[in-house]
């Protein structure tokens, strides 16, 4: 989920639907994202470490 404006906090917004779901915050508002802030995004995106419940090792 794209989170724009800065803000961290969903609001009760579909919280069962984005349980699991990796959640990206940008400052930029949602009239100006454009392809480099999905770009971005997805840069971001790959370069986390997914545990999928489990513990570091």
């Amino acid at each position: 989920m794209i989170r724009t404006s800065g803000e961290f906090r969903v609001s009760n917004f579909l919280l069962w639907q984005i349980a699991y779901s990796e959640i990206y915050v940008t400052p930029v508002l949602f009239p100006d994202f454009r392809r480099p802030q999905i770009f971005e995004a997805i840069i971001d995106y790959q370069k986390r470490d997914r545990r999928y419940g489990g513990i570091k090792k």
